[in-house]
């Protein structure tokens, strides 16, 4: 079985895989680093993070193994995952049945590379193994008239919506010194309840001309760069949802126990690779949003955005009840950025058209719709694992005894989440 893969590896120039000590996976493990490294060489995007052995990555002085050559030994090793005999212990077993749907989604994208063209819901099942349920106008709708009544005014609501917003906007002299008390807030909230390894940390910087809002790109070594957009005004909200999302318990949390529990506790190389169009994608961004409840319940955020936040952005502490309550309600419109994605991205419906969708049943601005746009041209179905990441991640977290009202069981599953090679398919 290995011995197939090995020449295969060879004869594309991959290296070859030598077995060391009882860990039979680890040479797939490696072929899987490898094959990732090398589909990076030819979509910028693929490789989020990587802190693996430096002579694994791709020679810089060779031109790039084609994709065609890349799509066979991605079949291959397909192949040989599959034809190993399956491991007793439990985590073994996620550890190989994440191999393979890993490489399986790898597989997906260097089809796409060659020009294979999936609907939105094919697409997100091969890269992410899930589908978004789809809804219609009618069920974003009571949404759209609860906040009728909650911000009246004349004019469409969409502008009336904007408008309540604009007065919650951190001035950008205050924005770094609200940024850091959130992140601080957050890892405080984190540490009371997971153990962190010793010397993990991060650097922020503030970024424009970006797609995204947030981003964390790892750097291996419990370390993570955090980058936040500051092309648009941002709001109050958000700091506490970067905080928590990009940081603690998020995706620096999320990268720094995988390093600590599987690259550096057990040997498993395949984690200092991060590719972004894959199932591990559905975990780290679904995970990184419930994150958010988890360590901010609605009324505790309220209480401690109100006595901390809102006086450090200059905003008035007796307006953050109101603010929230909107917000509630628009976390129901959440599902209709995926609509306006999946209409667009199928064809049905243009670039334009699906901003004018995001302004009416997601109430963003025309900029911030715009925006958002970009981001589906860049990142396609990615969008799902933001939303329904997180409703499949509370379901799991939830259903094995973690509820709300139950914070230290939530902590203990969310962790012990965290720590593992789960796959979608296993929430």
């Amino acid at each position: 079985m290995r011995g197939g893969l090995v020449a295969a590896l060879a004869i594309v120039g991959l290296g070859t895989l030598p077995v060391t000590g009882a860990d039979v996976m680890g040479p797939l493990a490696e072929g899987y680093v490898r094959l990732v490294l090398a589909v990076g060489q030819h979509d910028a995007d693929f490789v989020d993070a990587y802190y693996g052995p430096p002579e694994w990555k791709p020679d810089a002085g060779q031109d790039p193994r084609s994709t065609g050559d890349l799509e066979r030994i991605a079949d291959r090793l397909v192949q040989d995952l599959e034809a190993m005999p399956l491991p007793t212990a439990a985590l073994d077993r996620l550890r190989r049945d994440y191999l393979i749907a890993q490489t399986r989604a790898t597989l997906t994208r260097l089809h796409m590379l060659r020009g294979s063209r999936l609907t939105f819901d094919e697409e997100s099942r091969a890269l992410y193994g899930a589908v978004a349920p789809t809804y219609d106008e009618g069920y974003f709708d009571e949404a759209l008239k609860a906040l009728d009544g909650l911000v009246p005014g004349d004019g469409p609501l969409a502008s009336r919506v904007e408008a309540f917003r604009q007065r919650f906007v951190v001035p950008p002299g205050k924005l770094d010194a609200v940024f850091r008390a959130a992140v601080d807030a957050c890892r405080q909230q984190t540490v009371a309840h997971l153990t962190l390894p010793a010397g993990e940390q991060f650097t922020i910087e503030y970024v424009t001309g970006k797609s995204w809002s947030g981003y964390n790109w790892y750097q291996g070594n419990y370390r993570s760069l955090i980058q936040v957009n500051t092309d648009l005004p941002i709001f109050i909200d958000r700091a506490l949802d970067l905080a928590c999302h990009e940081g603690y318990p998020g995706h620096h949390v999320y990268n720094v126990l995988l390093e600590h529990h599987l690259v550096r506790g057990r040997g498993w190389q395949e984690f200092t690779v991060y590719p972004l169009f894959s199932p591990q994608s559905l975990i780290a961004e679904g995970t990184a949003n419930f994150g958010i409840d988890v360590a901010y319940p609605a009324s505790e955020r309220v209480t401690f955005e109100r006595a901390r936040l809102f006086p450090l952005a200059g905003l008035d502490p007796a307006t953050a009840p109101k603010y929230y309550e909107v917000l509630a309600v628009l976390a129901r419109l959440d599902y209709a950025g995926n609509e306006a994605a999946r209409r667009y991205l199928d064809g049905r419906i243009t670039a334009s058209q699906a901003a004018d969708y995001l302004v009416t049943y997601t109430l963003s601005s025309r900029q911030r719709a715009e925006q958002r746009v970009r981001f589906f041209d860049q990142y396609r179905s990615y969008v799902i694992n933001y939303n329904l990441g997180k409703d499949l991640v509370r379901a799991y977290v939830e259903r094995l005894g973690g509820a709300v009202d139950k914070p230290g069981a939530r902590w203990k599953i969310f962790g012990a989440l965290l720590s593992s090679p789960r796959l979608p398919s296993g929430l």
